[in-house]
């Protein structure tokens, strides 16, 4: 269950949030949503991966964490932050809060604002980052989480955008991925999509012109040079066995 309100810093002037991760707070998940908004960074330690809703046919990107659903191999409890990477994916990064919008009455726009989930396990009166400065005022821990949800928001607003424009361009492909560990287990993750690199060099200049001035050009070359992340997954598995 969750328990969402309006922050703000009244209510929650003494609220903190534990900055940790780990397997008690949620984080022992094999893949987790990620957007366009983030791919340069993630690309950099993650293996980025597109699935497909059978349903809706609608694409979505993941960032690969684990070889199995309940594991993930960037949790290192040994670490401060319990997370063995430099860029955590803003999905996990974002913790209790999430984005919500506010109507404002005078223009019937809506302003985005921030929620938080009280219920949940990183929320607490006594450990964590405060919110608030004791003073007034957001506090850099809540600035960087602002930061976070916009990285979601936008991302979510692209992802449509770019997945058309993929398949349009057909530069969409299945990968199935097939692992063999130094112990002789063997993993193979089937239902993924990555982007055919070949179809991508070949493209026309106008078609390469447009990826570029929509802004998916360098984000295609992102997921691609990602896959040279499962070697590294790989690794970190072998060293845990």
């Amino acid at each position: 269950m969750t328990n969402n309100v309006l922050l703000n810093n009244v209510s929650h002037q003494n609220l903190k949030v534990i900055t940790r991760f780990g397997a008690e707070y949620g984080n022992d998940v094999g893949s987790v949503l990620v957007f366009p908004t983030e791919f340069v960074e993630l690309q950099k330690e993650y293996a980025i991966l597109f699935r497909q809703n059978p349903e809706t046919q609608k694409y979505h990107a993941t960032a690969l964490l684990g070889l199995s659903q309940n594991e993930n191999l960037f949790l290192n409890p040994t670490l401060g932050s319990g997370w063995d990477a430099y860029y955590i994916p803003a999905i996990v990064a974002k913790g209790p809060f999430l984005i919500g919008f506010q109507s404002q009455d005078s223009d019937n726009s809506k302003t985005a604002v921030i929620h938080i989930d009280l219920d949940h396990a990183k929320v607490s009166q006594e450990e964590g980052y405060p919110l608030f400065l004791e003073h007034g005022g957001n506090s850099p821990y809540l600035e960087h989480i602002a930061k976070t949800l916009n990285v979601i928001h936008q991302g979510m607003v692209l992802q449509d955008v770019m997945f058309d424009l993929f398949s349009e361009l057909d530069l969409i492909e299945p990968i199935d991925i097939e692992i063999d560990l130094h112990n002789g287990e063997k993993h193979t993750l089937i239902g993924n999509y990555t982007i055919n690199e070949e179809k991508l060099t070949a493209l026309s200049g106008d078609q390469l012109e447009k990826l570029n001035k929509m802004g998916f050009l360098h984000v295609a070359y992102a997921v691609i040079t990602s896959l040279t992340n499962i070697r590294r997954l790989t690794d970190i598995k072998n060293s845990k066995k």
